[in-house]
């Protein structure tokens, strides 16, 4: 069976049990609040562990001796976060709500750059592909966001928030944050078609990057990297909910 027929049989599992809401949607929302907001930092350096953002985010309370930035960028992108979920009942994502998630992850961080298109020029470490030149930023965006509006519903939407990840990280807009950015608009594209969050866990980091290079080329093998996340969300969230595992052929 094709890896994405899977997803689309566990999804159909999942959603014998909706429409989650009330405390149901609140206990799904705080539980990958925390698992994602850790993940996307640390697989960007963030030293916080899961417990310590948990205890951030639930109970208000720092950890001693930990870099302020990494309370910040925890905050910033809880808030990003909510904001996400704000846009579950659209089937739009727009260049305004892009820049929405980014003032609020990096206004903590940078106020004057959070929610603005870079003004110099950035390079990617270990990689041979140059991201977007600055003059460019504004029309390679208003391209972006046209083919979301125009192409969505001619891809799997699994396919389609892994492309739509790849080419917002290609442009590389901000002058930080365009990692945490491109996950958090990849499953904004996600939870909008009614599909679980793709959680990337630190320890496949270095594939998540190497596979990401590789797109340059060849995206296939990345869209199928982000679909086994997808899986392994939805095999999560059937363990917590004890919903019956589907007989695949």
């Amino acid at each position: 069976m094709q890896l994405i027929d899977k997803i689309d049989r566990y999804k159909e599992a999942i959603d014998g049990l909706r429409p989650f809401e009330g405390h149901l949607l609140e206990e799904i929302k705080r539980y990958y609040r925390i698992g994602l907001t850790w993940s996307s930092n640390a697989l960007e350096g963030n030293t916080l562990t899961i417990s310590e953002i948990k205890v951030l985010l639930e109970d208000g309370l720092t950890v001693g001796g930990k870099p302020l930035r990494d309370t910040l960028e925890a905050l910033g992108h809880a808030q990003a976060y909510d904001f996400m979920f704000t846009l579950l009942g659209s089937s739009r994502i727009s260049e305004s709500d892009a820049l929405t998630m980014h003032r609020m992850f990096y206004s903590g961080i940078n106020s004057k750059e959070a929610g603005r298109y870079r003004d110099r020029p950035v390079f990617i470490t270990g990689s041979d592909y140059d991201v977007c030149d600055v003059k460019r930023i504004g029309e390679e965006m208003l391209k972006l966001f046209r083919w979301v509006a125009s192409e969505r519903d001619n891809y799997h939407p699994v396919e389609f928030a892994a492309l739509l990840h790849k080419r917002f990280v290609f442009i590389h807009p901000f002058i930080d944050g365009n990692g945490r950015l491109s996950r958090l608009l990849m499953n904004t594209a996600l939870i909008q078609k009614g599909y679980m969050l793709a959680v990337i866990p630190p320890v496949l980091r270095q594939e998540y990057i190497s596979l990401l290079e590789r797109a340059h080329k060849d995206d296939r093998p990345f869209v199928d990297f982000i679909a086994e996340r997808v899986l392994e969300s939805e095999k999560d969230i059937m363990r917590l909910l004890h919903i019956p595992f589907p007989e695949l052929s």
